[in-house]
């Protein structure tokens, strides 16, 4: 296994160029043949990058697995790459691209270099990409993704497609650990939307993955067939209800290929200390609420976002009394595994298991005993609002410029029992000591309106605004979220906005339309939010 994990893709890319078809078992790896338990899959592997780039296109419809940077497809994307490169097809050649969510940075990168991507959907977390979308070199589509797959299910990523329009997509690629004896394609460590992708794509390249141990076991996929579909029975977190594994008709499979490059994630970095505050804020809250009867001993099924913040609130909550915890929620990080490793977090369900690869190694290392904790499910399940408001407590940069995309944050943040948004106080500023605030009289772009949030929460403070109108939520906001220089300013704006909308008999949210985003342009003039009068 350590000699598997230590191959590089370029020796493995090297590999497929040579030559001439190589296929047959005389060729193949024994890792493959051991995951590959159906004999007439076998007779589809090949090392040959012309068996592959024969099914690629200009003006094409592809389909990735992956969500969260793990469990998409290393191999066929740099052999697109490499076919781009050497036919001088740079600018010339470019696909309509989804991916459950996002794919690994370097690969998603490497295709956004060279202008391969027409059109991304749904969402994105690659530097290439961002630029090549605000450059407007791409068109991005993002959207919920508890809404993505159905979308994609109904075709309406597809209503302007010329090639063969009875198929969403003409070619899926997944990566996957293993195919079973009876045909079913078991995914790796994230799920996304690969059931999907595998039912509406016409043809299939499935990557193998040998440098990664099989997470056969591990996952319950579970395909809706709307319109006419009964209710997801889940009722509690480790609930099963599909199968082991993807089914799908064996005749799309085009090509297999062998991946012996692990999935490229980040280290795990230690938060901050505002990120530690935002969590000791939540994990107070917390204490409240269980104190008043509002939350059992156990919480409820909680869901958690990605990142240090996200992190910090999962690690204090392995330093509390609370026990019996359970976890519905999109992605599972390092901090997880310590919460498993107390013994006071009994299940977890998700759709991608994104680890640091120090996590990784700790995962893999103890696989046997986390394994059976976890299940790993299709985002449209994951997501799934019924389920959300069923279980869980849950917890674009100047209106124009995207950043990665809304993600699944609006699935968990309308459906919740307890929907908790956190962020800094103020972001860090090159021109302005204090930094920019995140408090602001209105926002320059919405993805999620007031009506949808229950608590916010900064390093500075929580504001508890349930049940609150929204001229009562203000000075909570302020005065509890806000930084403190830049209360004063906030308050004079909310006195000015009401006074004139009393007077026209306007004031149930207080805005003046022609003053509202002041600090936002000021910031775009002199580099600070801090103005000295609205006038």
């Amino acid at each position: 296994m350590q000699a598997l994990l230590n191959q590089s893709s370029n020796n493995l890319i090297k590999k497929t160029t040579v030559a001439g078809c190589q296929r047959g078992l005389a060729s193949m790896s024994e890792a493959i043949k051991e995951r590959i338990r159906l004999p007439s899959m076998l007779e589809k592997v090949t090392y040959n990058a012309d068996d592959i780039t024969q099914h690629v296109f200009n003006d094409m419809h592809m389909g990735w697995s992956g969500f969260t940077g793990v469990g998409y497809p290393k191999v066929v994307p740099e052999m697109m790459a490499q076919m781009v490169e050497k036919k001088n097809l740079k600018d010339k050649f470019g696909i309509s691209l989804v991916i459950g969510a996002s794919a690994g940075a370097s690969t998603h990168n490497r295709l956004a270099k060279l202008n391969m991507l027409k059109f991304q959907a749904p969402f994105q977390n690659a530097k290439d990409v961002k630029t090549c979308i605000n450059t407007g070199k791409t068109n991005f589509a993002d959207t919920h993704l508890s809404k993505f797959p159905m979308d994609l299910l109904y075709g309406y990523y597809a209503l302007d497609k010329k090639v063969d329009p009875e198929w969403p997509l003409d070619v899926g690629v997944l990566e996957a650990s293993a195919i079973t004896e009876d045909g079913m394609i078991i995914p790796t460590a994230s799920v996304g939307s690969s059931n999907i992708i595998a039912k509406v794509a016409k043809k299939l390249i499935i990557e193998i993955n040998t440098a990664e141990p099989s997470f056969e076991g591990m996952h319950d996929i579970e395909t809706e067939n709307p319109p006419n579909c009964g209710p997801l029975m889940i009722k509690k977190v480790g609930d099963r209800i599909g199968t082991k594994g993807i089914k799908c008709d064996l005749n799309k499979v085009v090509a297999i290929v062998e991946s012996t490059t692990p999935d490229k994630t980040p280290k795990n970095s230690k938060p901050d200390a505002k990120s530690q505050a935002i969590a000791d804020h939540i994990i107070d809250f917390f204490n409240v609420e269980v104190k008043a009867g509002r939350m059992p001993n156990s919480l409820y099924p909680l869901q958690s976002g990605i990142g240090n913040v996200a992190n910090a609130v999962v690690s204090g909550l392995v330093n509390s009394p609370y026990e019996h915890v359970t976890v519905f929620t999109e992605v599972l990080q390092d901090s997880f595994l310590d919460f498993f490793d107390q013994g006071k977090l009994d299940h977890a369900s998700a759709t991608s298991i994104r680890l640091s690869p120090d996590g990784f190694k700790r995962f893999y290392s103890n696989k046997d005993s986390y394994a059976p904790k976890i299940t790993l499910r299709s985002q449209h399940i994951s997501n799934s609002p019924e389920l959300i408001r069923r279980l869980v407590n849950s917890t674009c940069v100047m209106g124009t410029r995207m950043i990665n995309g809304i993600g699944g944050s609006g699935d968990f943040l309308r459906n919740s029992k307890y929907s908790i948004v956190h962020g800094p106080a103020c972001r860090k500023s090159k021109n302005d000591k204090f930094g920019i605030t995140t408090v602001v009289p209105m926002v320059t772009h919405c993805d999620h309106p007031e009506h949808d949030i229950d608590v916010l929460v900064t390093d500075v403070g929580l504001a508890d605004i349930r049940g609150l109108a929204p001229r009562q939520r203000v000075n909570k906001i302020i005065d509890n979220c806000a930084h403190p220089v830049y209360r004063p300013i906030l308050h004079e704006y909310y006195d000015l906005a009401y006074d004139a909308c009393l007077k026209r008999k306007a004031a149930h949210e207080p805005q003046l339309l022609d003053k509202a985003f002041k600090m936002t342009l000021n910031l775009q003039k002199n580099g600070t939010m801090r103005i000295d009068n609205w006038n």
